[in-house]
């Protein structure tokens, strides 16, 4: 027995790969063979399944390619690329003409469409450029490519996701996955903490997620899908940017994963990396969130599909604003060719790195629940300390908030808020700036309920809630880490790093917080450009708010299928006023679109 178990241990090694290859063999037929199986039975149901197994034969072949003929790819493009270097003094003129031209359509159709709101979010994206133009470091330094490329890329991307149905129902559809995948939370938090465990909410409820989020994070980490997928964001950012291998890679990592984790990726080279360089880095992790607190402002009744689409168009984001402030003077040291290996997971198995995500969430989970209790009481501190200074002055009403709304509402409106709600939005952006994105998105979510719940939009003179446009731009304009309190995160966790560059980090770390923070302003003002207003707000809320505003178009598509709707559904009806929600305003708007002589109009 001994003697045949050793030649056939001899036979397994001998043939080692071709038996790993017939394994994987199999398991693959196996698993199309399920595939198919399934489409055939309900393709509907199916189409899911379908959709992941063609990305994953389709990346799967071009990692393949890539690595087989990587020199052939890259001489066969060298042509095209030597060409263009020739006739780029003429042609860079006309694609600044062409795009110019594109513009201008762009912005003279959709304004007719959709109304004049969206020129003033164009306008504030223009002024944001100009401002970190204008406050550079080094400002005749400035390459324009990554700026430019950057706007771009989030155009295009906001584009996509919001205005075409695809796009949307795509990110809608996979912002539905992860809420439900993170719901699974609730298993353990109920099993630890009880049934009645949601009556303290955000301890039990909200905290729990990050947990659960960062325990998946490190498993994907240990299988290397984590270190694909950022791999893959961050060429495509080097190649359409220019940006180089470290701070495309940072700047992707910032979209999965925290400010202090993404420069991890590439520890080994971040002692030789330029300040420019370094800069990128840190407002890469400002400008953007960290996935293990995404599901936490998910829980709070945030829109998840405004939360990813903000996660992923503020990487370009980060790198184009870091890039505008303090442009490259040296020359990088880490380039493409050579090479940029990401780290490994230190875990041994799956199991491993599983607990070990559970272990290391703990400090994260303790540091939101501390900085939320000191900040929250600090907050009540202060506002009970200026409303004493205001009574001096028959102020009672000062307080924290106002004065942040007064300093942040030209920022607000400028991306395109409404000016009765650019208030509300300048308080939340102080609350972001001066504490955190927590104690911003807490607020906000309470805005959002009270929206829902209806009722009276003012009560003793106070806006109780926001319209959706401006929910959906505070939402973009608050995700990102840039606050005082991640400053010296930023500090103390890059130092640690590289304490080599010790000096450099700590010098350029609050101009990568402003940048970090004009990112997300840029952010908002893209969304503000690309949100529709009836893309996902009710009839009822529409008209109301169309009806209350001087510059929403009388023929907007949205509207009038709006008012359509409302003749519809009472056509039968013998009510002079039906409707329920429906107000007095409403109706004689929807007359006056549609022309109607019904007796509803008279």
């Amino acid at each position: 027995l001994e003697k045949k178990y050793d030649k056939a241990c001899d036979f397994c090694k001998k043939h080692k790969t071709k038996i790993r290859y017939a394994i994987y063999g199999i398991l693959i037929t196996a698993y199309l063979a399920v595939v198919i199986a399934a489409c055939s039975l309900n393709f509907q149901r199916a189409l899911p399944l379908f959709i992941i197994t063609v990305l994953a034969i389709f990346f799967i072949c071009w990692d393949f390619l890539i690595a087989k003929y990587e020199d052939r790819i890259a001489a066969f493009f060298s042509l095209g690329e030597r060409y263009l270097k020739k006739q780029w003094f003429w042609l860079k003129w006309v694609l600044c003409a062409a795009l110019i031209i594109t513009i201008i359509c762009w912005l003279t159709f959709d304004t007719a469409k959709q109304g004049s709101r969206q020129l003033i979010s164009f306008g504030g994206l223009v002024l944001y450029v100009l401002l970190m133009f204008i406050f550079s470091k080094y400002p005749a330094r400035v390459a324009w490519r990554p700026v430019f490329s950057g706007i771009g890329m989030q155009f295009i991307l906001g584009l996509l996701i919001l205005r075409t149905k695809v796009g949307f129902d795509v990110f809608n559809w996979l912002g539905i996955q992860i809420q439900t995948f993170l719901e699974y939370s609730d298993t353990g938090a109920k099993f630890v903490f009880g049934e009645k465990y949601t009556d303290h909410f955000f301890a039990f409820k909200v905290l729990p997620i990050v947990v659960f989020f960062s325990t998946v994070m490190s498993m994907l980490y240990h299988i290397g899908f984590m270190q694909w997928l950022i791999g893959k964001v961050g060429w495509i950012m080097q190649i359409f940017m220019g940006t180089t291998p470290v701070e495309s890679l940072v700047a992707a990592g910032n979209i999965f994963v925290g400010q202090t984790e993404s420069p991890l990726l590439v520890r080994p080279y971040l002692p030789y990396i330029t300040k420019s360089e370094l800069h990128a880095v840190m407002t890469a992790g400002f400008s953007t969130i960290a996935g293990s607190v995404l599901g936490a402002y998910i829980s709070f009744g945030v829109s998840i599909s405004h939360l990813l689409t903000a996660s992923v168009i503020s990487a370009p984001a980060s790198l184009a604003t870091s890039k505008l402030f303090w442009p490259e003077t040296e020359k990088p040291t880490v380039t493409l060719r050579s090479g940029l290996p990401m780290a490994k997971s230190e875990s041994k198995n799956l199991l491993e790195a599983a607990s070990q995500g559970a272990s290391t969430s703990i400090l994260l989970v303790a540091n939101i629940a501390v900085n939320l209790i000191s900040f929250l009481a600090l907050l009540a501190f202060l506002d009970s300390a200026l409303s004493w200074v205001g009574n001096l002055f028959d102020y009672p009403q000062l307080n924290f908030e106002n004065i942040c709304a007064y300093v942040f509402m030209p920022f607000s409106f400028m991306m395109g808020v409404d000016w009765e709600d650019s208030f509300i939005v300048g308080g939340l952006l102080g609350y972001k700036t001066f504490f955190n994105e927590f104690v911003a998105y807490e607020r906000l979510s309470k805005l959002i309920h009270n929206r829902e719940k209806g009722g009276s939009m003012y009560m003793n003179g106070v806006k109780q809630y926001m319209t959706v446009r401006s929910e959906v731009i505070a939402t973009y304009a608050l995700c990102g880490f840039a606050n005082f309190g991640s400053l010296g995160l930023v500090i103390g966790g890059l130092t640690s790093i590289a304490p080599s560059k010790k000096k450099d980090i700590a010098g350029g770390a609050f101009r990568a917080m402003i940048a970090g923070t004009v990112a997300c302003f840029m952010t908002a003002c893209v969304a503000g450009m690309l949100t529709v207003p009836g893309l996902e707000v009710p009839c009822h809320i529409l008209l109301g708010n169309a009806m209350n505003s001087t510059d929403f178009p009388a023929n907007s598509t949205e509207l009038v299928e709006c008012c359509q709707q409302l003749f519809t559904s009472v056509n039968d009806s013998q009510n002079i006023f039906p409707g329920g929600n429906y107000s007095l305003s409403s109706w004689k708007g929807c007359c006056q679109i549609l022309d109607r002589p019904a007796f509803h109009c008279t």
